[in-house]
């Protein structure tokens, strides 16, 4: 295997060489993505690092494992599972994969104690864009190191990440906290994630301004008999958040301080959140129309998974009418935020994930975040702000900036693995370019689209596409022709592997369920 790696780095670094000789900016080609931007087109100019999936090798001494950039969380967890360990982060869609949560500033609810999924990483493989390979990490070239994480490939393609791991248990014992304050959210979330916590896992949904349910969770054995379990990653199981919203009415109606505890298979909670894509997957069915039952979300199943989705909603480009953002918010200003938020556009749930950016003052010096040493003395409450804002494309880039400003006023980060609304001067007010620009002309990556090109929205020149022809105006006329837009993001989802590989995965849980009863 390590043969197999070595060859198709070698391929990777001679196709890199080549375009590097006549400085031809390229699109490296990771078999899927898990962004909610339009990928950029570079006419053939192809780097193909789809092959780089597998997992090389788990030391279960040093708890690490070698993994490809591109193997997807599913598959990690299953391969460190196996030897009783798991990662100290893990996205909770099951197709991110390491190399987008390195390069993307990945944060879950295990993020209050060990940061973002680039704190996790020991050390990377990278093709430099003149064709070299090499390694960094937090004690060799720290530089290049921390300046790709978050750098969305414009410092080179890495090719191999070693990932640090915890031992693991099979259960999470998630508890349910009903709190109708958001004032008092703040106090909780500080309280559960504070470092003399036993909490392995925290995050939250907020349902309304007075209603906001908290999920503290810790791993466990299996639990005694009689005790409540759930799941979540079968057909038939409820969307984890429609489960904690119901869990939540009980605890409106119970004595005040009162909680709910039950037990989830690990690997359940790790991707609670993929059936239905938190809860975007709800506005397909107000998009279409169609009943939102527990039928319908059962039957529909396979095309209700994170994967098939990013697949439909890349091709039906509806995500160009949506705010799709997640922010870092201090604790301070989180809940003038939350209320900016209920004004504005009153999209409810919200998810909410404490983050702790774990770089020391030295690490902090390096790329596009060099500013996170400032932040480390103060963790950040990430807002998870996903919905349709308008179908006025104008309008819709308007109410984003908005809320990017407020995020800028209140002292708060951005993460860009979404669409990033800023002028190109805003962009390099909120980043160290400084830092950014000296790292690319040290690694030979100035011919390469910057973080700025990669992520922007230029509403212009998209009109001016789409005004190039007459055949080009015509086709995105008929675009916003209800429902046209939306059933060719469906069709293509319906073509793609990923819809085929999800059903024969939705059949095989069916018909072990049918054997077991």
């Amino acid at each position: 295997m390590a043969d197999s790696h070595e060859l198709a780095v070698a391929a990777v670094a001679a196709r890199t060489r080549e375009l590097f000789e006549t400085q031809t900016p390229y699109r490296v080609y990771h078999g899927a993505t898990n962004s909610t931007r339009r990928s950029q087109r570079h006419a053939g100019n192809i780097i193909d690092t789809s092959a780089l999936n597998r997992v090389l090798n788990i030391d279960t001494a040093k708890k690490t494992v070698l993994a490809e950039p591109n193997v997807p969380m599913d598959a990690l967890v299953d391969a460190t599972l196996s030897h009783g360990l798991v990662p100290l982060i893990v996205m909770e869609f099951p197709g991110i994969t390491v190399g987008g949560g390195f390069s993307g500033t990945s944060g879950e609810s295990s993020s209050f104690r060990y940061g973002v999924f680039d704190a996790t990483v020991n050390w990377i493989e990278i093709v430099l864009p003149n064709g070299e390979v090499v390694q960094a990490s937090k004690t060799e070239k720290p530089d290049l190191f921390w300046g790709a994480a978050s750098a969305f490939g414009t410092l080179g393609v890495i090719t191999l990440l070693e990932i640090q791991l915890r031992d693991a248990k099979p259960f999470v014992e998630l508890t349910y906290h009903h709190v109708s304050s958001f004032k008092d959210v703040i106090t909780n979330l500080q309280s559960e994630t504070s470092a003399t916590t036993a909490n392995d896992y925290v995050d939250a949904i907020t349902f309304s301004m007075d209603c906001t349910i908290i999920c503290t969770g810790h791993l466990v054995p299996p639990p005694p008999p009689g005790k409540s379990t759930e799941r979540f990653l079968r057909p038939y199981d409820p969307w984890f958040y429609i489960h904690a919203q119901r869990i939540g009415n009980r605890l409106k109606i119970s004595p005040a301080g009162a909680t709910i505890t039950e037990y989830i298979p690990l690997r359940d909670y790790l991707f609670r959140y993929d059936r239905g894509g938190f809860w975007g997957a709800r506005y397909a069915f107000r998009y279409f129309f169609a009943p939102f039952n527990r039928i319908t979300r059962f039957l529909l199943d396979p095309l209700l998974h994170t994967r098939v989705m990013y697949r439909a909603l890349h091709q039906s480009g509806l995500s160009d009418f949506y705010v799709v953002q997640d922010v870092g918010i201090p604790y301070d200003k989180a809940e003038e935020f939350v209320q900016w938020v209920d004004q504005h556009f009153e999209l409810y749930p919200l998810w909410l994930c404490p983050l702790k950016m774990r770089r020391e003052e030295e690490e902090s010096r390096y790329g596009l975040h060099a500013e996170f040493g400032d932040l480390d003395a103060k963790p950040l409450l990430n807002f998870g702000v996903w919905g349709p804002v308008s179908f006025n494309r104008r309008e819709c880039v308007r109410q984003n900036r908005e809320l990017e400003r407020i995020v800028h006023a209140l002292g708060g980060k951005k993460w860009l693995y979404a669409h990033a609304y800023y002028t190109e001067d805003e962009f390099w007010a909120h980043y160290d370019r400084g830092a950014y620009d000296k790292l690319r002309e040290k690694y030979h990556a100035g011919y390469l689209p910057s973080v700025y090109d990669k992520v922007k929205v230029d509403v212009d020149a998209e009109e001016a596409a789409t005004q190039a022809s007459l055949a080009t105006w015509l086709l995105a006329l008929i675009w916003r022709i209800w429902p046209l837009a939306g059933l060719y993001g469906v069709y293509k989802a319906i073509l793609g592997g990923d819809y085929l590989l999800q059903k024969k995965r939705s059949d095989k849980l069916v018909q072990a369920a049918k054997k077991r009863s």
